[in-house]
């Protein structure tokens, strides 16, 4: 009787814990949450032809656990019912004994934290006991959550993620085709332990592992689970989902090699996380965050609770963890932080995000003087960004050697083939290689850009921004070069742009015209649409682009020069300029060994009186070497 009371206690704070971080994501999310925490359900459950996730001729209707019984739900259905224009006055959603159970949905991340921002997506784990539903079920049971996954796509700001999930694949970690963005070899208990410190009941069955716990006594997970499975009458709204002792320094390591490699894009969200993982490695074993979240959220007797964000929770263990570290590194690690949650302090626009981290930054020495420099990030000077951009990735690096040294001997249970996408998409990214645009490493998604300046200088191009003539992005003698790294970062707006008068043939509309078409054919630069396979493949040519005759005399009646820029399968574009065509053959000729097809594509200066012809020539040359 005790342990029932215990229990019982704890999954009613629990409750509570979570009808505040449901006010947190209505709050920060009004329209989008009350889509996900409400509707959502709402739809899985019902099977209208008006209602997105219809399904014809379906063999069992599916239905989430209790949500019959949810009043919220319930009273919200006649506004469901009015959004997707449906007359009658019977409710829709109803059960029967034939109906197969959705266990539980549940978020997982930072959605209702105050780490969730305007750019946030939402990871959504819909869990079911796989074993109760045959394959036909199972399959129209996919059916109906990818229609519905369709809808919210179309209808949803925020973008929003399904992952069904098999109950005992999450009590064994197996979390392969959980996290999208990990080879399934590095992600297992580090998955469980987010999920555990920051998830969302949407609807469903609590997690047994969150009511598993006694500030007075030692209570085992195993123990509980005994009680729970030999008494389901009384335990029947909680989900065994497995216990988390602990995390093995091997999947620390490896989990720590996937934000690496996260980081050549979301840089901010990436310190923290590795940070996280070393706070891990450095910590005795069982010591997990979500342990000491869970103490935290529980170990309160009497209302009003007193709750904790996990994302709060989580900046302060990080911070206390990393005081030892040098005044400039901890400083830089809070300025990360800062720009991470996009708080704005001292602001005339104060929300939910301020009121809440407010007392965290000044208890942890932000001063005000760089809260007001943070606050205006996205006007300060191009190259100040960059600088700040080039300092966060140096700090991540010397993270993960931290890391690699923490952990050194045990990459052994790594998969081979994990390090070698891992190595080859790093390398893709970061590796300086002959006649490879590189990459321009950014904090944020943007960076402030006025406008940029061409000019033509001393035999050479140059691209400055604004007036900033002392601060230069990009210097080539080839300006086809030069536009091209202006399109692979994602810096080229041709609103933008202007050119200084010069003596040479290059005009602005060429200019944008081949900036246009550069992007069109290869887009700009994101290693993270690359799928995992490319990099197992070896290295090899996909697409490339000729480019004839640019920034030449108009009145030039044959080929005078050449520039190809390619794009191989792990997303690295190359230019090659040939002053004369002569000089192609030997590189047309190298690559005719390549055995996979590429694709071709050609640009002739409209201002050119000879274009056709020259593009015909050029075409010409390159059927000779490569088939079509």
């Amino acid at each position: 009787m005790a342990l029932y009371r215990i229990i019982t206690s704890n999954k009613n704070i629990f409750l509570e814990y979570n009808r505040f971080r449901k006010k947190i994501f209505s709050q920060l999310a009004p329209r989008d949450s009350e889509s996900i925490l409400y509707l959502l359900p709402w739809m899985i459950s019902v099977n209208h032809e008006s209602v997105p996730g219809y399904m014809d001729s379906i063999k069992h209707n599916f239905r989430v656990f209790n949500i019959e019984t949810d009043h919220e739900i319930r009273n919200k259905e006649p506004m469901f019912k009015k959004y997707f224009n449906i007359q009658s006055a019977a409710p829709i959603l109803t059960m029967t004994s034939n109906d197969l159970l959705i266990e539980g949905i549940y978020t997982i991340g930072s959605a209702g934290t105050i780490s969730q921002t305007p750019s946030s997506d939402c990871d959504i784990w819909i869990c079911i006991n796989r074993a109760d539903y045959d394959s036909a079920s199972y399959a129209q049971f996919l059916k109906k959550v990818h229609r519905i996954q369709n809808w919210m796509d179309d209808n949803l700001k925020m973008p929003v993620h399904f992952f069904v999930s098999d109950i005992e694949d999450i009590r064994r970690c197996s979390f392969g085709d959980v996290d999208c963005e990990s080879c399934g070899s590095t992600q297992k208990k580090v998955l469980k332990e987010e999920f555990y410190r920051t998830t969302i009941l949407i609807a469903g069955k609590v997690p047994l592992w969150w009511a598993s716990y006694d500030p007075h006594s030692p209570l085992t997970y195993d123990g509980v689970a005994e009680e729970f499975q030999s008494s389901p009458s009384v335990y029947y709204d909680l989900i065994d989902m497995g216990d988390l002792d602990f995390i093995d320094k091997e999947e620390s390591f490896g989990a720590a090699l996937w934000q690496l490699n996260k980081s050549l894009t979301h840089p901010l969200k990436s310190i923290i996380k590795m940070l996280l993982l070393k706070m891990f490695l450095e910590s005795p074993e069982g010591d997990l965050l979500c342990h000491r979240f869970r103490s935290r959220i529980l170990s309160q007797d009497r209302k009003p609770y007193d709750f904790v964000d996990p994302s709060i929770f989580t900046l302060i263990a990080v911070l206390d963890h990393t005081r030892n570290l040098d005044r400039d590194t901890y400083h830089l690690i809070m300025q990360c932080f800062y720009l991470r949650y996009e708080v704005k302090l001292y602001s005339r626009r104060i929300t939910l995000r301020e009121e809440k981290t407010l007392p965290l930054f000044k208890t942890y020495d932000l001063d005000r003087k760089t809260i007001y420099d943070l606050n205006r990030f996205t006007d300060w000077s191009y190259s100040a960004q960059v600088q700040f951009g080039k300092t966060i990735f140096m700090l991540l690096v010397q993270i993960y050697k931290d890391i690699s040294e923490l952990a050194r001997n045990v990459a052994g249970d790594v998969a081979p083939q994990d390090l070698t996408i891992l190595g080859r998409k790093l390398s893709s990214s970061l590796k300086k290689k002959p006649n490879k645009i590189p990459i321009l490493l950014r904090p944020l998604d943007t960076h402030n850009l006025p406008s940029l300046t061409v000019r033509f200088c001393e035999g050479g191009w140059q691209i400055f921004p604004g007036n900033e003539s002392e601060t230069i992005i990009c210097e080539k003698s080839d300006l086809t070069y030069c536009l091209a790294y202006l399109v692979w970062n994602g810096l080229y707006f041709p609103e933008l742009i202007r050119m200084l008068p010069n003596r040479t043939f290059a005009t602005m509309p060429e200019m944008i015209t081949l900036s246009k078409k550069i992007k069109k054919t290869f887009g700009t630069y994101d290693v993270s649409s690359i799928e995992f396979q490319n990099f197992l493949q070896p290295e090899h040519t996909e697409k490339m682009l000729l480019v004839s005759n640019f920034a030449e005399d108009p009145d030039t009646r044959s080929l005078a020069s050449l520039r190809i820029l390619t794009l191989n399968n792990w997303g690295e574009l190359y230019i090659h300029s040939f002053p004369r065509p002569g000089r192609v053959i030997s590189f047309l000729e190298n690559l005719s060994k390549n055995p996979y097809d590429i694709e071709k594509f050609y640009y002739s200066p409209r201002n050119s009186r000879h274009g056709d012809k020259i593009l015909e020539e050029t075409k010409r040359l390159v059927a000779s070497y490569l088939k079509d």
